[in-house]
């Protein structure tokens, strides 16, 4: 009897229940700590570039170890993956939600950041592994809609959430992952989830491989802030991190029982789905530190009314991705992913074309608009990379384009992150030059303010002009948000084919079923 047999008799709503309780740890994380981010910086004194390395950290460790949790669920067992990974992401958001004040705040609270994103590592995979086994294949889209969809429902409430809780003590937005992890493992205690797993070596050269790629690559974008883009040592860490992550992929081809069976991406729907995916994620994780951040400086809202200005982001997302999820099993990827992906091209244009206006209400259809867009496409396309591979390696697949959408995602804050400094010391030096301080002296200044917290200062210390050279800034991210989902938009019309898919394991004789381990229930 298969595993997804023998977890009939089990309600598969509640194994659901139990996997979007888990990961919506993760999902919340990626925006409750943009919205409290001024007030950790001002607490904690972080610098801006500090404050975005507590956030790109967590990021950062997610996309170097999604494979290896991948792999690991796979070959050890999905469920007690997700079960460590919980406890491990609750124990890591305790210690963030307990950062000490003074010279060792900023190490502190980055290290535990990684350590929350390495439970996540760990927990995602395996969640989603469990989510594609329980289901048959032409129900996966609507299942994995209500995984995808209900999970960023949670991760709306996590800028609502992280407003109120802000005003109380921003240590709150770690301390509520707590009560989640709770309910997730009493759920995963209560449904017993069984999924077929593979025993097999691990590849720790692989894992060391990626992992340092992927770190030392990032680590050069995010320090160009500091560094600058003239600075050797910027090209040197991308270029270092790059090639490693070419040696990996060479030394994954050789190896037997390799981190990544680099094989897959032969698999043209498989490749092209991941490009999407990577060109979206630059969008579609940093859009809500940016966002946070334009509706406290430049539009002078609260934490909690800059959470509900992502909201609106939300409203559209979840609507949309229910809609994706049904066109998947009954038309294929295809369709949704492209509409998606041109539909938040849309909306992120509107957007940026509105934000020098300073009104909150001027751009509420536009948000939400470049929510739909990004709902519509992000399930259809994720779940149907996933299911081309075997149900052997779902875990891996996972792990795979999960390391893209982070990978992408960190690069998208710290590459998107250096564009806006630059146009923000550029845009207020002109304005202080223009009130007549001497342009070596405006220059000094604008350096100190778009580096410093005093953005992230309450409004009524923020100078008018300040605010509006904020704006200006966000335009012109924004304006690149869309067009990086238009390049999106191309990759998925040039490179998907209509129509629904096959199922990869029916049919195939598999040799590898001799050795497959059912988790015990």
């Amino acid at each position: 009897m298969t595993a997804t047999k023998a977890s009939g008799g089990r309600s598969r709503n509640l194994i659901l229940a139990s996997m979007i309780f888990a990961v919506s740890m993760t999902f919340i994380d990626q925006t409750i700590v943009s919205i409290a981010a001024p007030a950790i910086q001002r607490e904690l004194g972080l610098t801006s570039t500090g404050m975005q390395w507590a956030i790109n950290a967590y990021l950062l460790s997610l996309a170097a170890l999604f494979a290896f949790g991948g792999r690991l669920a796979d070959t050890v067992g999905h469920r007690k993956m997700v079960t460590l990974g919980v406890i491990v992401f609750a124990g890591a958001s305790a210690m963030c939600g307990l950062t000490p004040k003074g010279g060792l705040a900023e190490a502190w609270i980055v290290a535990f950041r990684v350590i929350q994103g390495a439970g996540g590592a760990i927990m995602f995979p395996a969640s989603l592994a469990i989510v594609v086994q329980t289901f048959a294949l032409r129900e996966r889209g609507k299942a994995l809609a209500l995984f995808f969809g209900i999970a960023g429902g949670l991760t709306a409430v996590g800028p609502i959430l992280g407003g109120y809780l802000t005003q109380w003590t921003w240590r709150a937005i770690f301390w509520v992952n707590i009560p989640v992890a709770l309910i997730a493992l009493v759920l995963i205690a209560i449904s017993k989830p069984t999924t077929d797993h593979q025993t097999a070596r691990m590849d720790y050269r692989g894992l060391i491989l990626i992992a340092s790629g992927v770190a030392l690559s990032v680590f050069g974008f995010q320090q160009a802030l500091i560094w600058g883009w003239s600075n050797p040592g910027t090209g040197l860490c991308i270029a270092i991190g790059l090639a490693i992550l070419v040696v990996f992929y060479f030394v994954e081809v050789r190896t037997e029982s390799p981190l990544i069976q680099v094989h897959i991406f032969r698999i043209r729907a498989f490749l092209v789905e991941n490009l999407v995916l990577g060109v979206a994620m630059l969008v579609f994780v940093p859009v809500f530190f940016f966002a946070s951040e334009y509706a406290q400086i430049a539009l002078g809202k609260s934490a909690s009314q800059a959470g509900l200005y992502l909201m609106y982001f939300f409203i559209g997302f979840v609507v949309t991705a229910q809609i994706g999820g049904r066109i998947l099993d009954r038309r294929g990827a295809k369709l949704p992913v492209v509409v998606g992906c041109a539909l938040a091209a849309v909306g992120f244009a509107l957007w940026a074309g509105k934000v020098t206006d300073l009104s909150f209400g001027n751009q509420i259809w536009d948000v939400i608009i470049a929510g739909a867009g990004m709902g519509l496409m992000l399930g259809p396309a994720s779940t149907d990379a996933v299911n081309r591979a075997s149900r052997l390696s779902y875990g891996e697949a996972t792990g795979i384009t999960q390391t893209v959408r982070n990978y992408a995602a960190s690069l998208g804050l710290a590459i998107l992150g250096t564009i806006l400094v630059s146009q923000l010391r550029s845009r207020v030096t002109t304005s202080l030059v223009a009130q007549g301080l001497p342009r070596g002296r405006a220059s000094l200044e604008a350096s100190r303010i778009s580096q410093s917290q005093d953005a992230s200062a309450s409004v009524t210390r923020i100078p008018h002009f300040i605010r509006l050279d904020f704006a200006y800034a966000s335009r012109e991210v924004f304006y690149l948000m869309a067009g990086i989902m238009a390049v999106a938009a191309v990759v998925a019309l040039v490179g998907l084919q209509a129509g629904v898919q096959d199922d990869p394991d029916e049919g195939a004789g598999s040799p590898e079923k001799a050795t497959v381990s059912p988790e015990p229930t």
